[in-house]
């Protein structure tokens, strides 16, 4: 967690100080904004940028002008930013708001200065095992020991459905008519017809459903033939 970016969004000075110091203290780099008209200028800036200037965000819930609930709804058309509430009002529904509204936890006041380290570490952990679990491909395809795996799961592909897939992901996006992919099998599958490469196609399909079943992984393009989607592979 070392060298991870924390935004403090807190009008209380001494308060903000406080989590400054302790989350220095840890490792983290934190930096202070005083209202939550400064953090939605900051990330609409960063938007406009291209960059993402924090990891983390410790939001407090009441703020003078724009709110924290407030602030966190503007945030989350731009960013994805894990954020902590911090409030005062310990009612559920309040509580439930919050998390409705997209923040990821909250501390109610008074709390420790090393609790506000701890769910940092605690929020920022779980958000990136999120992350890295969704920055994986969606399907792997391993052309040496000729295995594919999605979602970490091995696909139990047969070793023409293997070459197909193996060769439509030679060139993510390019469409292959049904002759260039029998052309692709034709050393060892010299009688196979055109619908026998829509019946391998089918079964392909079906296999990479169980993991993959919102994105149409192999394309069909009327009248010419298949491709495979190259969001799949990036």
């Amino acid at each position: 967690m070392k060298g991870k970016k924390v935004l403090i969004v807190e009008d209380e000075p001494k308060l903000a100080a406080l989590h400054k110091e302790y989350l220095e203290k840890d490792g983290f780099d934190a930096k202070i904004i005083e209202s939550g008209e400064d953090a939605i200028s900051l990330f609409e800036y960063s938007l406009r940028n291209d960059i993402e200037p924090f990891d983390i965000i410790i939001l407090d819930v009441m703020l003078p002008g724009i709110d924290g609930i407030a602030v966190c709804k503007k945030l989350r058309e731009v960013s994805n930013i894990p954020v902590i509430f911090v409030t005062a009002r310990v009612e559920e529904m309040d509580r439930l708001l919050g998390l409705e509204v997209g923040a990821d936890d909250y501390i109610c006041k008074p709390f420790s200065p090393r609790e506000v380290v701890a769910r940092v570490k605690a929020v920022l952990k779980r958000y990136l095992s999120i992350t890295d679990k969704t920055n994986e491909k969606l399907l792997n395809i391993d052309i040496k020991n000729r295995i594919v795996t999605s979602k970490e799961k091995t696909l139990d592909l047969t070793p023409c459905e293997f070459t197909l897939l193996a060769y439509l992901a030679e060139y993510p996006g390019r469409v292959y008519s049904r002759a260039q992919l029998l052309d692709a099998l034709h050393d060892d599958y010299r009688e196979l017809t055109d619908r026998a490469i829509d019946t391998h196609i089918k079964n392909i399909r079906k296999k990479i459903s169980i993991y993959i079943d919102d994105i149409e992984v192999i394309q069909s393009v009327y009248g010419v033939g298949y491709k495979i989607n190259a969001e799949v592979l990036k």
